[in-house]
């Protein structure tokens, strides 16, 4: 193993903010005077978009602008393999890396910044008894009180309102604020971050996560239900939330990305189309045909059963019919003609489900199918079919109901390198 030394530039994680600069540089060389940051010609640069005002909309506490350079601060540690402590070494695709995880994150940057598609954190959630920082997340809320000035040493209570206390918020956002930085530098452009919590500091989170990266780039507020507290004086609350934002979510948008989870039994239908399609070739009614009948001879609990609608047959797979009307009402009404009779087709109730343009769109792209004559509104197909396959065809992912299955996303456990911070 070879020795490394303090100096060695193995011994230093990434130059964050020497990258941040040189980024700066190559938009705007003209903002720079003998190698220092010119602002007042940055902002000339930039326009309308600096804002100036004294008094603005934004999340700041005391100890923001530490926090913000404490992420850009390089660390001065390493990595030191662990073979003792790891799992099939010589064959392992798993890494557990030891350490306070600011500094793990410092040292990951060289390696996998802009390389990781998916990160969970689950913070302590700043209940008041299970975060104490920065002196350590081991010390009991005693000895918080004390430090802090809030109970002297005979326990007896020095200031009011302490779980509510702004300090909590204070020094919570400054843990978080520097580690949501550098796990946004780690992540892929199509790459993703899901970040659990609960009521405490749900607001505070939020504002952060829309500050770091991005308010566009948010994705949704999961509620996931844990179970009731049956002990609750007022209100039961059974329930926390995982925030969920992009590293680019308009580029999400721009590939057609779908998240679905696969339907039971989904599978074996796409499967049992595959196999109809090679014996009969392109004759969708034949298929259309077998496809049915094989259906029918399922047994009750055969979990592929309850997906029978799926029936219909065209060049992209089995489908089903799908409402085409607005959901709620209020949708867009506009002519569209039925390819036979060249009549303008009823307009559903609600409104057309979509904009005209998305609804050409659908009708190129084989999604719609009208009915015998225009005296009523065509209908949606639903398609069940791989997510792979939808790309691949290049039709619009949004109408059709994913089977999913992506190899390229299945994960196994197999073994563990086991390395420590130093």
């Amino acid at each position: 193993m070879k020795k490394i030394g303090p100096d060695a530039p193995e011994a230093r994680s990434a130059d964050v903010l020497g990258e941040n600069i040189q980024q700066l540089k190559t938009l705007f060389p003209e903002a720079f005077t003998e190698g220092k940051v010119d602002f007042e010609v940055l902002k000339q640069l930039l326009g309308a978009t600096v804002d100036e005002r004294e008094e603005k909309y934004g999340l700041n506490w005391h100890g923001k602008r530490r926090a913000r350079q404490l992420a850009l601060t390089p660390s001065t540690g390493t990595l030191r393999p662990c073979p003792e402590d790891s799992v099939d070494w010589d064959t392992t695709q798993n890494l557990m890396i030891e350490g306070d995880n600011l500094e793990v994150l410092k040292l990951l940057q060289k390696s996998y910044a802009g390389k990781v598609k998916l990160i969970y954190i689950d913070p302590p959630y700043n209940t008041g008894k299970d975060f104490i920082y920065p002196d350590s997340f081991q010390e009991s809320i005693k000895n918080y009180l004390e430090l802090t000035g809030q109970t002297g040493r005979d326990g007896r209570r020095l200031s009011s309102n302490i779980e509510a206390s702004g300090r909590f918020h204070t020094d919570w956002l400054n843990m978080m604020y520097p580690r949501l930085k550098l796990a946004r530098n780690l992540l892929r452009i199509d790459g993703v971050i899901l970040v659990s919590i609960d009521d405490h500091e749900i607001e505070n989170l939020r504002r952060l996560c829309n500050e770091v990266f991005g308010e566009e780039n948010s994705i949704a507020n999961l509620t996931w239900e844990k179970g009731r507290k049956n002990d609750a004086k007022l209100v039961s609350v059974g329930h926390e939330y995982v925030l969920v934002f992009a590293k680019s979510l308009g580029y999400l948008r721009e590939t057609k990305t779908i998240w679905r989870e696969e339907k039971p039994g989904a599978r074996d239908i796409w499967e049992k189309y595959l196999e109809l399609r090679r014996l009969h070739g392109g004759n969708n009614p034949v298929i259309e045909t077998h496809l049915q009948a094989w259906f029918s001879s399922l047994p009750k609990t055969h979990p592929a059963k309850k997906w029978s609608r799926y029936k219909r047959v065209d060049a992209n797979g089995p489908w089903r019919d799908r409402d085409i009307s607005w959901p709620g009402g209020g949708g867009p009404r506009y002519d569209v003609l039925h390819p036979r009779t060249g009549q303008p087709c009823k307009v559903p109730e609600r409104g057309w489900g979509f904009e005209e343009t998305a609804m050409r769109s659908q009708i190129e792209l084989g999604l719609v199918e009208f009915r015998e004559d225009h005296t009523e509104p065509p209908f949606r197909k639903a398609h069940i079919r791989p997510v792979l396959a939808e790309i691949e065809a290049g039709a619009d992912v949004d109408e059709s109901d994913a089977v999913g299955g992506d190899e390229e996303f299945a994960t196994q456990v197999r073994g563990r390198t086991y390395l420590k911070i130093v």
